[in-house]
């Protein structure tokens, strides 16, 4: 059966004369109507073509943080290369926001410079930021939680961190099973829900599976900061000289491979996060052990894909299951 100008005009709760204003470009409407109109029209494949003035009309915000780092700076990447290959009615515009921030990072969330169609946004465990995205889902826009999941009733693209502290703690137990000594860990701080769940993952894994011969000593903040890691790494060695273990749950990678490399006599067995060109150096070099890779592409992949989705621009489903992350080695980089 042929759609109609009232049949959209139904689906966006408007009047018909708005319908035709807005898809013949007329203008004088407001961009959260029309907004709504192109919506509608796009679901029930009123046209296949609509003006060229709705270029840009969805707008999806992807809020990021730490720009200056290897794997933001990748996700960021990969949101890019995704938007160029969106239509031209879809825009995706990148924002950086201040992690160590709350308040404003809330107050960004509650108060966007530019109207937003649907949020894709990294978190912090905040209790004014968790509130703020919670509001923001509660205004009817689609909220995807991306790398962490504070709230944990609204959708997540991400791993199973949870697996992936586990996983970290299976080989390096296991292929230190014949030597006995301690495990420390290092992460950001205890900002992000993604970081926290590693380290419970860790944690039970030696719990259940652990002999007696390995301890789960410490967790070391270093705000992802070379020199706070080098300086956390080094006092922990000074006071626990048995330390055979070191797990970076997420936070700086050059700082542990700096005090690590100058360790060659007893070096630790070295699990740590994301791919990139250090850690794939520091595999090469027997600094680092294991990379555990979390795909932000894919990550960036599923979460517009989920938006679009929900905003019924795409019908195609999205897996919910996690993210499956990566195991690397020196030998299969």
């Amino acid at each position: 059966m042929k759609v109609t100008l009232k049949d959209v005009a139904s689906q966006a709760g408007v009047g018909t004369a708005t319908v035709e204003r807005v898809l013949n470009g007329r203008g004088g409407v407001r961009p959260e109507t029309a907004e709504k109109v192109f919506l509608a029209a796009r679901r029930l494949e009123y046209r296949q073509s609509l003006p060229v003035v709705h270029r840009g009309l969805i707008r999806i915000e992807v809020i990021l943080v730490r720009p200056e780092t290897s794997f933001y700076s990748r996700l960021n990447r990969a949101f890019e290369r995704i938007a160029a290959s969106l239509d031209e009615s879809i825009v995706v515009h990148r924002t950086f926001v201040r992690e160590n921030e709350p308040a404003q990072f809330a107050r960004y969330i509650a108060n966007p410079t530019a109207r937003r169609s649907a949020l894709i946004v990294v978190a912090p465990d905040h209790a004014d930021v968790v509130t703020s995205v919670r509001k923001a889902a509660g205004l009817g826009i689609p909220v995807v939680q991306i790398m962490t999941r504070p709230a944990p009733e609204l959708p997540y693209v991400g791993i199973d961190n949870y697996a992936a502290g586990r996983t970290a703690a299976h080989y390096m137990s296991g292929m230190l099973a014949q030597r006995p000594g301690s495990f420390v860990a290092l992460c950001h701080s205890g900002a992000y829900e993604n970081h926290k769940e590693r380290i419970r993952g860790f944690s039970s894994y030696l719990s259940e599976n652990g002999s007696n011969e390995h301890r789960f000593i410490e967790v070391m903040f270093d705000l992802d900061d070379e020199h706070n890691a080098m300086e956390l790494l080094q006092a922990a060695l000074r006071r626990e000289p048995g330390i055979i273990g070191v797990y970076s749950a997420g936070g700086d990678n050059k700082g542990v491979a700096r005090v690590l490399e100058a360790n060659k006599a007893q070096r630790p067995f070295w699990v740590g996060h994301e791919l990139t060109e250090q850690t794939q150096d520091y595999l090469r070099r027997g600094i680092m052990s294991i990379v555990l890779d979390q795909a932000p592409e894919v990550q960036a992949r599923r979460s517009i894909d989920l938006a679009l989705n929900r905003l019924g621009l795409i019908e195609v489903e999205v897996s919910a299951e996690p993210v499956r992350f990566l195991t690397i080695t020196r030998e299969n980089l």
